[in-house]
């Protein structure tokens, strides 16, 4: 661990200059407080520089880094300091929690202290500017001219503070007319201050002191301390190292380059790439600007010209659009564009204008990478550091940066832990200019020589698993990219004329399939070529020997596997490599790549010498191997691996969180695509039967059959294993009418609940717009969802209102299995349905597409000459004929928008920009039912600002569930609450929800997120008790890796939560949290502020439990193994107190805490992804560990949240294990539909079946009928079994291995028939496979 814990060990200190005594000098002493160190080089100069000249004054200074007042000591040095400070000078303190600590130590002083200047700031520390009677103290409610105009200002900006302030320094003379003559003087003054300090130079600098000292310091008044006037550099211009001037002219600027002697002949090269690159003017008006020539000398080394670019304010789009196009031809002049600034584009830190940035961006449709100075750590500190770069850093320069577009977060300079100064990193700036230059060159090289990697990916490493990916279907994707690539010109020489032709090249021939155990191997390395063509080889020996070694490996060579189609290479992506042994999996920390992985990128870009490379689909390991989790060095595992390729990467438009990974660690640009659309589950076998018994149940419930129809009703029920579900009475028990009615609602709402459970169906093929069939089902739910924000109702509430309903209470009372609402709720849905199919079939041509959406739906036909609209005609003749009309237009407006969007088709053409080195429009990725500007796919997908969640929304929506929650817990707890509940934190879910699930713990917890003044969540407040009206609940937060990555700002907050609840003074019956942590500290013998450590992940760089991946590959022995991987590998903490450490192993507190849980927790927030779709869920479960910590050992509570529809549910684990096996794995219409997509199908069944054995493993939730029901539908049925086995016979061999594995485990108890059926039909599979027998 670093010094303090602290993210920067560095001392103010390093910035003091203290003059030598003289006497009577007046000495004035000035604080300063800055984001960045590019100041203090150039105000040292001016204060050593002014000392040594004058006699009548001289000056004392220390400056301080903004992120240097989180250490006490030099906060405590910083109060020291003011306390008899005569000035003080801040700009831009934009970070919540130390702009309180600087107000709180400035609010003291200011009355005494002569000249405060703070310049673009929050503005609390704003208001506390002060020189002579100017003052801000009103800023944001001042009605005074300057308070107007810069509010004026900052609307017509757009809100971006650094550009007014520059505005109003050039309309001085403007603003001075509306100010009284006293106070003219002093406001002229502050306005040349703030062009002073904005000029940056030493000789501006030097006069600002001279202007403020002589003004306003008492003992200097009247003294004549001379000063110039500010030296105005321009605000926005063209800069050149070797250049005699700045630029404010692109033609002028391109003669002089065109002029320099010093040119390499590659540079006088018309056809030359050109990049552009955008600086901060601050670092050149200052002098700091090594970092900046080391990248334009880099470029130039590569033969590519630079138009370096800068600007004075916080907008770089301006200069974008004033300089990066050819003044001729109004064309862009340069490929590719590199921003050094590591800001937005428009709006710095502050607040950011991203859809101006993106229109620039588009316009000038160039790569668009965003490089990062270290700001907040020195070179050292990030060398060292695990997590990499700093959390506050991440949340500016990186997250807001990809909401522009931008890619690539390389880090290209560091810090200078004495004079602050930037200075290049060498490795990284050439790497950066070469991938620059990489990215220009696809747009300038034919497509005819373009060449090509596709990587695919194979897991769990089998045969049967090639071409993996998150519900898309791999290689008829692959084909139907490449086909179109064929026709724009690429060399795809030798594409087979199907997919399925595809995919026996890939796994070699025909008759491979059953006969060869390895895939077509496109290239032998050997060792000696491996070793010269990898750098660091070398480092992989520590985890895996000598190479070549025994993965991807004929033990004498590396072996590349794949095919070679032209220019175009289709390659698979090799596996992590240790998911096959126990020892290994049992590690804290992950191992590094193996040779043969290394090999395969080293194929690609020293060898087939890829332009780039394609990852096909979500997702595959490179981007999740060890190194720092963002801001990565050369030592990092995925930075070296991925080299210079430009990295291009299909990635599901529902998951933003791993996209993001891919995006910070391999340097993607992350193209979305659409999941198969959902449909409803439907019904099928008993459940239909079921149904039909219910509907003759309410046509004949008064005449005398009513209690034999309730008795079938209960028989059939139990046959098809809804007892579980739902309190069944015998089927002879003699019911009366209430109780008769009871028990049908409790089991209509189960069968509804089930029929219209949402499912993916099918695998998603690249390019292929969802039939309106499929659309319908999409808007149906769009259409579910209240959008308060648009001012959008959800159909069913109108429906509900239509009728005197209110919607909350029909979904609550059917839940109850009240049967008027269960009816009700049913003809809502069904109307719902008839409305939304009526109104796309409008739209739909005769091949069953969606054509002719209409631009708008103008008067929507309710003034229509009396004529109405199919759709509209569909409501008037229900019940629900009064429905709102002004709701409905206005819902039905933006479900035409919506329409639009399911069905527009931009996947090819978003990888196709890309390959031609253009700019991909960004957008979010997340769940397209909650937010339908996910659509249209084929964006370069996005996470969110991390500072942003959780929203107000967010906070309401988890009140909710945790209400239920703990309601539900007290029904089966004898009315007692949870203690403590142990949960789990996903980086998607919360992307999706804007934080939901993060603002669930903190509602457990009885605290509240608070907002600063620019809306970023970095504070909290405990809720009181009263306001609570229950006791604080304990929590274990489990936080996946990709959380960690994405949202350690947000860990950093829920430590913080926690140790706030675990210090307040309450009593241990209403604080479970600080009852237990007193408890801990006592037994532990530790602090109570380590004790209260609750929040845990991986150790930094490592993902997983590993679980999964010895579920996956049958790599474990007993419970208590998986149980060992789990406490090893999440035992690691984050603390608060100390967050520059990283992740710290607290094995000894987790399992503490673990051990109070009365419930473990876990949230579906969408319906693409249920519990067995993924392993990451179990994963993810600590159940049966908790009860094996527990000291009476008695299982926890296990609870899923469902908020995959308006309908919000908590059910316990089993129930949802229930409802996800009939509506998915036993559900005809599902496994239909996956069989429709052939080989890639089979998987898609064998991997529901392995993840139900996983939570048996994890959790001990899943009933025997499950596998009773898998096995009369996949193994007992013939003809099926004979399907699953023609179409991919390794994967069918996997299925039948997983359910022998489930009964030798003791999950599964079935007749000794069933077992050697199945015995025996591995045997045969097993022989086919490895070519026993031949067909």
């Amino acid at each position: 661990m670093m010094g303090n814990g602290l993210f920067t060990q560095t001392r103010p200190d390093v910035r003091r200059i203290v003059p030598e005594a003289r006497p009577s000098t007046t000495v004035v002493k000035v604080v300063y407080v800055v984001l960045e160190a590019q100041y203090q080089s150039s105000l040292s100069a001016a204060v050593r520089k002014l000392n040594k000249a004058r006699n009548d004054v001289q000056f004392e200074v220390v400056g301080y880094l903004v992120e240097e007042l989180r250490d006490k000591d030099n906060y405590e040095m910083f109060c020291k300091d003011l306390s008899n400070a005569n000035i003080f000078i801040g700009s831009l303190i934009f970070v919540e929690e130390l702009a309180q600590k600087v107000k709180e130590a400035l609010e003291k002083e200011r009355e005494r202290m002569d000249a405060v200047l703070v310049f673009p700031s929050m503005p609390e520390v704003m208001r506390l500017n002060k020189l002579g009677s100017f003052a801000m103290s009103q800023l944001g409610q001042s009605k005074s001219a300057i308070a107007q105009l810069i509010r004026r200002k900052k609307k017509e900006n757009g809100g971006r503070f650094e550009e007014s302030m520059l505005k109003l320094v050039r309309t001085i003379p403007k603003v001075l007319k509306y100010l009284p003559s006293d106070k003219a003087q002093d406001a002229r003054k502050f306005l040349m201050s703030l062009q002073f300090w904005l000029g940056g130079s030493s000789e501006n600098l030097e006069n600002l002191l001279l202007m403020v000292s002589g003004s306003y310091v008492p003992s200097l008044k009247g003294k004549d301390l001379a000063y110039g006037e500010p030296v105005v550099f321009l605000d926005t211009g063209i800069w050149h190292p070797l250049a005699p001037t700045m630029f404010d002219d692109v033609k002028e600027y391109l003669n002089w380059y065109g002029t320099r002697r010093d040119m390499s002949d590659s540079l006088k090269d018309p056809n030359a790439p050109i990049v552009g690159l955008i600086l901060q003017r601050s670092h050149i008006v200052t002098g700091d600007d090594g970092h900046y020539v080391a990248v334009v000398m880099g470029l130039e080394a590569k033969g590519a010209k630079v138009v370096p670019i800068f600007a004075g304010g916080l907008d770089f789009s301006m200069p974008v659009e004033r300089f990066l196009y050819d003044p001729i031809s109004k064309k862009p002049l340069v490929q590719s564009v590199v921003s050094l600034t590591g800001f937005a584009l428009v709006g710095g830190p502050a607040s950011q204008d991203h859809p101006r940035a993106v229109e620039a961006l588009t316009k000038l449709d160039v790569p668009y990478l965003v490089a990062l100075p270290l700001v907040f750590q020195t070179t050292e500190e990030w060398l060292g550091s695990t997590l990499g770069l700093h959390p506050i850093q991440v949340a500016l320069q990186v997250a807001l940066p990809e909401l522009d577009g931008g890619l690539e977060p390389i880090v290209f300079s560091g810090r200078d832990s004495r004079t602050g100064k930037s200075h290049a990193l060498h490795h990284r700036v050439e790497q950066l200019c070469t991938r620059a230059v990489k990215w220009a060159n696809l747009k300038r090289k034919s497509v005819a020589d373009k060449k090509l990697a596709v990587t695919v990916f194979s897991f769990p490493p089998d045969k049967g698993n090639v071409g993996t990916a998150a519900y898309l279907n791999v290689f008829s994707s692959i084909f139907s990219v490449l086909t179109d690539l064929k026709k724009d010109g690429y060399n795809v020489d030798g594409l087979p004329e199907t997919a399925e032709g595809l995919i026996e090249d890939i796994l070699h021939d025909k008759e491979a399939k059953f006969s060869s155990p390895n895939l077509n191997v496109a290239y032998k390395m050997s060792v000696r070529e491996y070793e010269k063509l990898t750098p660091y080889a070398k480092s992989l020996e520590e985890s895996w020997g000598k190479p070549p070694g025994n993965l991807n490996s004929d033990g004498a060579n590396l072996l590349v596997y794949g095919k070679q189609y032209g220019n175009v290479f289709i390659g698979v992506q090799p596996t992590f490599g240790y998911e096959g042994d126990p020892m290994r999996l049992l590690f804290a920390k992950s191992a590094s790549p193996h040779h043969g992985f290394a090999a395969y990128y080293t194929f690609l870009e020293r060898i087939f010498e890829a332009d780039a490379v394609l990852h096909f689909g979500t997702h595959g390991s490179l981007e999740f191997m060890p190194g720092k989790q963002v801001g990565m060095s050369d030592a990092c595992f995925p930075d070296s691996l991925i080299g210079n390729i430009p990295n291009v990467y299909y990635y599901a438009a529902n998951n933003p969180s791993e996209a993001t990974i891919a995006k910070r660690r391999s340097y993607a640009n992350t193209i979305s695509y659409l999941t198969p659309p959902a449909e409803n589950a439907g019904l099928y076998k008993g459940l239909k039967q079921l149904s039909e018994l219910i509907a003759s149940y309410q046509s004949l419930k008064d005449s005398g059959r009513g209690n034999q129809i309730v008795s079938s009703i209960i028989s059939t029920a139990k046959q098809c294993n809804l007892d579980k579900d739902v309190a069944l009475p015998e089927e002879e028990a003699d019911l009366n009418p209430e109780e008769r009615d009871l028990v049908v609602g409790k089991i209509y709402g189960k069968i509804m609940e089930i029929e219209s459970r949402l499912l993916p169906c099918g695998l998603h093929v690249i390019g292929e717009p969802p039939t309106a069939l499929e659309a319908v089902a999409t808007l149906v739910n769009i259409a579910a969802l209240d959008r308060p924000d648009e001012n959008i109702y959800g159909l069913p509430g109108i429906l509900a209102s239509a009728v005197g309903k209110d919607m909350e209470s029909v979904y609550r009372n059917a839940d109850k299995g009240n049967l008027e609402d269960v009816e009700l709720l049913k003809e809502i849905t069904d109307t719902c349905r008839e409305i939304i199919s009526c109104y796309v079939n409008k739209t739909t041509n005769k091949n069953g597409q969606v054509v002719n959406v209409l631009d708008k739906l103008g008067n929507f036909g309710f003034l229509n000459m009396g004529r109405k609209e199919p759709w509209l005609e569909v409501v008037y003749q229900t019940k629900f004929r009064d429905a709102n009309q002004e709701k409905l237009r206005v819902l039905f407006d933006f479900l035409n928008e919506c329409l639009k969007l399911i069905v527009a088709d931009n996947e090819l053409q978003g990888l196709k920009q890309a390959l031609e080195g253009r700019y991909v429009e960004p957008g979010p990725g997340g769940d397209p039912i909650r937010n339908p500007k996910v659509l249209p796919t084929g964006k370069n997908i996005h996470a969110l600002d991390p500072q942003a969640i959780p929203t107000i929304a967010a906070l309401q929506s988890a009140k909710v569930v945790v209400e239920r929650l703990l309601e539900r817990q007290k029904l089966e707890n004898e009315g007692k609450y949870p203690e403590t509940i142990a949960l789990v934190l996903w980086g998607t879910d919360n992307i999706k929800t804007y934080g939901e699930s993060l603002a669930q713990v903190l509602w457990m917890l009885g605290v509240k997120p608070v907002p600063d003044a620019l809306g970023r969540v970095n504070k909290i407040e405990p809720v009181s008790l009263e306001e609570l009206g229950r006791p604080r609940i304990d929590v274990v937060v489990n936080c996946s890796g990709v959380f960690r990555d994405l949202f350690i700002n947000q860990m950093n907050l829920l430590d913080r939560a926690v140790k706030m609840v675990a210090e307040l003074d309450e009593p241990a019956e209403q604080n479970f949290v600080r009852k237990h942590v007193l408890e801990q500290a006592k037994s532990l013998g530790v602090e109570v502020r380590e004790a209260a450590t609750r929040i845990f992940s991986n150790a930094s760089g490592s993902y997983s439990s590993n679980v999964n991946l010895a579920v996956e590959n049958s790599s474990w022995d007993n419970e208590k193994q998986l149980q060992d991987m789990y406490l090893t590998r999440k035992s690691f903490a984050f603390d608060s107190d100390t967050p520059g450490a990283g992740m710290s192993e607290k094995r000894k507190i987790f399992e503490a805490a673990l051990a109070t849980a009365d419930a473990t927790f876990q949230n579906l927030d969408s319906s693409e992804i249920s519990l067995t779709d993924v392993s990451h869920y179990f994963d993810s479960d600590p159940t049966k560990l908790v009860q094996s910590l527990r000291g009476d050992k008695k299982k926890p509570s296990a609870y899923i949240a469902d908020t995959t529809t308006a309908n919000a549910q908590v059910r316990t684990l089993g129930e949802t294990v229930r409802l996800d096996a009939r509506t998915k794995l036993l559900n005809p219409k599902w496994y239909e539909g996956m069989l429709s997509s052939g080989y890639e199908g089979v998987r898609e069944i064998e991997k529901r079946l392995t993840n139900t054995m996983g939570w048996s493993a994890t959790s001990g939730q899943v009933d025997n009928w499950v596998y009773e029901e898998a096995n009369t539908t996949f193994i007992e049925d013939e003809a099926m079994q004979k399907r699953l086995l023609e179409t991919n016979p390794n994967s069918f061999r996997k299925l039948v291995a997983t359910f022998l594995e489930a009964n030798g485990r003791g999950y599964w108890e079935t007749s000794d028939e069933n077992l050697e059926k199945l015995r025996q039909l591995y045997a045969e599979v097993e022989d086919r496979i490895e070519g026993v027998e031949r067909n």
